[in-house]
């Protein structure tokens, strides 16, 4: 069926039945606007118009003229994917592997690196983040590589001095990154981002300051078209709508995504979501339909779960809508079967486009969180009481008014309600961090909504009278250093800070070289031996094909 619309195409149903239509939107003089091919199957569109005419004489090549808007995509797959399902388990030997198809895709960005990785590498991988940078920065040569920091960087959840916060963008300056995606966790636009910006600005990144999404009475679309605002008045050369829990519906982007382009005065939008509760592809397209430009995506198997939308899905869909995404899957479909190999020998979960969750609107909880959550859980082998957490999470999150679920408030919550459901007593023992989230150490606009009666119960103990007295220092860069002992270089004291101590950074240089995972790219059969090898409840293998046979005992 081809029709002509009298109206803009102006909304995107649930997930629904299979279509294969095309559509041409009209404004009401006639002249054809934008062409649409409808064959998606998975989504449901609604068309809001009283008057629908069918149209047997136009010809649908001549509506694509000139009219095929550009669509250009940021990757993930290096930072949030493994960070979502990989509890950040990603290996730099592994990026390495596939950094160099990756730099043929033609991404705007790929974000490999975030204050919180730093951690994860030093204590658990054992690798040296910094290294990973210099060395991706080698590979991707025609991609710029972007790192994600909190307004606080290099503290992974915390406020850092403001000398060592320049120090850590200039040592992400001078190893590769170019571009800056930058959030302040209750998008305070007048807090510690007034000096991040110029900051950044000054090093000659590209700063892309988030607007992060949350579900309240406060967080309206009037909310965000002031944020929008106060993101341009700090120099923001890009902003981007930061869904980190999956929380848009086509609906709502239909609503919030223009109120917040009337309001950039010409500054791009991006737009990143995570599938979480299953309409994470469609929030995206309901996006560039709305008019973003740039979106996030990751590629499989480090996509779909709780990680962005598939950027070859993503890709599919806006070819069929009429678009032109200015990305070539060709070397991703490399990228990711090489992905697929790796999950397979390191034991790593495959992300699954999932089925609607209307329980993480409940709780909220990000997908990177939860994947972190699930690790440590695991490690103390009772990964069964994640339910028991995530509702108590629930309670948390209400008691302290109603915090936006991104790092690190998504941690404090987590952490005091796991404390909560372990201890078997609600606050009976309190986090720092959430003591000086009650003080309003991370802001007002952070803590006016405690309870009374949470307050009271989190004050009330001898640790919030020392925290109380605790006011946030700014030290100069010599005397940071001489609390480390001195004689270290600028990056490994940006390494101690963010890790917490001297033990693990030693323990991360005595470790040796990390592990190569390029030795067999394209020699399955090598990695097969390997896995076989590994493998000892095997007792007999049988490998037949045509000129080949193979039987180990």
């Amino acid at each position: 069926m081809e029709i002509q619309v009298s109206q803009y195409f102006t909304h995107i149903s649930h997930i629904g039945f299979r279509l294969s239509v095309k559509i041409w939107l009209l404004p009401a003089s006639g002249a054809p606007i934008r062409f649409y091919d409808c064959a998606l199957g998975v989504i449901k569109f609604t068309v809001k118009s009283q008057q629908m005419e069918i149209n047997k004489g136009q010809q649908p090549g001549k509506q694509l003229e000139g009219i095929m808007r550009e669509i250009r995509f940021t990757d993930t797959t290096f930072r949030d994917g493994h960070a979502s399902l990989w509890a950040q388990g990603m290996r730099t030997g592994m990026m390495l592997a596939l950094a160099r198809d990756m730099d043929k895709a033609g991404f705007a960005a790929a974000e490999v690196i975030a204050n919180s990785n730093f951690k994860k590498c030093v204590r658990e991988l054992r690798e040296d983040p910094w290294e990973r940078i210099r060395l991706l920065a080698k590979s991707l040569t025609h991609t710029p590589l972007a790192a994600m920091a909190g307004a606080g960087a290099p503290a992974p959840f915390g406020i850092a001095p403001l000398a060592l916060q320049k120090l850590y963008l200039e040592r992400l300056t001078a190893n590769g990154i170019r571009r800056l995606n930058v959030m302040e966790s209750s998008n305070n636009m007048t807090g510690r981002l007034v000096s991040t910006v110029p900051i950044a600005k000054n090093l000659g990144l590209q700063v892309v300051v988030a607007l992060v999404f949350s579900l309240s009475p406060k967080h309206t679309d009037d909310y965000y078209a002031q944020k929008a605002k106060e993101a341009v008045a700090l120099g923001a050369d890009k902003v981007y709508l930061k869904d980190s829990g999956g929380l848009l519906t086509p609906e709502r982007v239909n609503t919030v995504v223009p109120a917040i382009l009337q309001n950039l005065n010409g500054t791009p939008l991006e737009f990143h979501t995570h599938c979480t509760t299953g309409l994470g592809p469609v929030s995206t397209l309901a996006a560039v339909l709305a008019g973003v430009d740039t979106v996030h995506t990751a590629v499989p198997p480090l996509a779909n779960g709780a990680s962005q939308p598939s950027v070859f899905n993503v890709a599919g869909n806006l070819r069929a809508l009429g678009f032109t995404p200015l990305v070539d899957e060709v070397p991703l479909e490399r990228v990711s079967n090489d992905l697929m190999r790796m999950a397979r020998e390191d034991g790593f979960p495959v992300g699954h486009p999932l089925e609607y969750d209307y329980g993480q609107y409940v709780h909220q909880v990000p997908g990177g969180v939860i994947s972190n959550l699930r690790h440590q859980l695991r490690q103390m082998n009772i990964e069964h009481r994640l339910p028991e957490v995530l509702e108590e999470s629930v309670r948390v999150r209400q008691d302290l008014g109603y915090p936006i679920m991104v790092t690190p408030f998504s941690q404090f919550v987590v952490s005091q309600a796991t404390i909560n459901v372990l201890s078997g007593e609600r606050y009976k023992l309190v986090t720092d961090e959430v003591i000086k989230y009650a003080l309003g150490v991370y802001g007002d606009e952070a803590s006016s909504g405690v309870t009374p009666e949470t307050r009271e119960i989190i004050l009330d103990r001898p640790r919030a009278g020392d925290l109380t007295k605790t006011e946030q220092a700014e030290p100069s860069l010599k005397e940071i250093r001489d609390s480390f002992g001195g004689g270290i270089t600028d990056e490994e004291l940006l390494l101690r800070y963010a890790v917490g101590g001297e033990a693990d950074v030693d323990a991360m240089k005595e470790s040796g070289p990390f592990r190569d995972y390029s030795q067999h790219h394209g020699r399955p059969i090598v990695g097969l031996v390997e896995t076989v090898l590994k493998s000892r409840d095997l007792r007999h293998v049988s490998i037949q094909q045509p000129g080949l046979s193979l039987i180990v005992e």
